[in-house]
């Protein structure tokens, strides 16, 4: 296990040789993608989201693709196609079929384009035709979305919302690390591309190992509490909440949160989930399941901050409550 988790810190090493910062990110995607989860990614163009996941993917020598979605994409142009040819249908396969996979701008293209992708990531499958497609394991979808600019832009449904283990806000980079930056990519032709320091069998034995990690039953029970407590805050001494939240997360939050927990555990090199692996995972899990109301927006609120609540007043012992 030791010497995997060193593979890791190579990871990052190499990573960190394009990426300026954004540690504590690039640690929650690789915690994704050793939960076999997907990631949506939320930050204003320019701060390197796309360079970020096209370097973890250098790092671990995976295949890698990039879709630009647009409103006139077409289920074909993710998934493929079947193409006539000399008396025959032949399978015309999409970039979906990589093991990591940039949806830029998920949220401009139609209904039509979003159904052929929620099968993908729930299924780690495609159809094509009457013929079923397995894709490439592990496999990864890491969505972006402009926070800003909503003219021509579709919602997503709030099934595939669901299917993403972690929303994740890309921030702006401190001073410091935009003069790296400045540094280091103001030139005609800057290094754009790092060695691999791990492969594609280290995270399938590190997803085997990650299933080792103990989760006690009180921390399970902590899980819960902490989901339930955003369908019925006043059950948890937060009646003030009930008016700022108009459906609290799904089931899938729990397993999520259970699992996301031994993933940072896992990284931390520790063998069992402990309360400050749940609480280091609530907000990217939650802050995306939950539908918060519209005088919780007119007071400034959002998910986080009423996570922020929920954390603060949830106890870890169940005979606190």
């Amino acid at each position: 296990m030791t010497e995997t988790i060193h593979k890791l810190d190579a990871v990052r090493k190499a990573i960190s040789e394009v990426i300026v910062g954004q540690q504590a990110l690039i640690d929650k995607i690789i915690n994704a993608l050793l939960c076999n989860g997907h990631v949506l990614l939320e930050g204003v163009p320019g701060v390197a989201k796309t360079m970020m996941v096209n370097s973890l993917a250098q790092a671990l020598n995976a295949d890698f693709s990039r879709i630009q979605f647009t409103p006139d994409l077409l289920p074909g142009d993710v998934i493929g196609t079947q193409i006539y040819r000399n008396g025959t249908f032949e399978t015309e396969k999409g970039p979906i079929f990589a093991n990591l996979v940039l949806a830029d701008e998920i949220n401009r293209s139609p209904a039509k384009v979003q159904s052929a992708l929620l099968e993908a990531m729930q299924e780690h499958q495609v159809t094509l035709g009457r013929e079923t497609h397995k894709l490439p394991e592990p496999f990864m979808v890491l969505a972006t979305q402009n926070p800003i600019e909503q003219e021509g832009t579709y919602a997503l449904p709030e099934a595939q919302i669901d299917r993403f283990i972690f929303k994740l806000i890309v921030d702006y980079p401190t001073m410091d690390e935009e003069h790296i930056i400045l540094q280091r990519m103001a030139k005609t032709a800057p290094k754009t591309t790092v060695d691999a320091a791990a492969t594609l069998d280290d995270i399938l034995e590190l997803r085997k190992q990650l299933d080792t990690i103990h989760v006690d039953e009180k921390i399970e029970r902590y899980i819960l509490r902490l989901v339930a407590a955003t369908r019925d805050p006043a059950s948890y001494g937060l009646p003030d909440l009930k008016s700022y939240i108009r459906f609290g997360a799904s089931p899938r939050a729990s397993i999520y949160l259970a699992l996301a927990a031994r993933g940072h555990a896992l990284l931390r090199s520790g063998k069992f989930v402990v309360p400050d692996d749940v609480k280091a995972v609530l907000h990217d899990v939650v802050r995306h399941r939950i539908a918060i109301s519209y005088r919780a927006e007119a007071e400034g609120l959002n998910s986080d901050s009423l996570l922020d609540r929920i954390v603060a007043t949830v106890p870890v012992a169940e005979n606190e409550l």
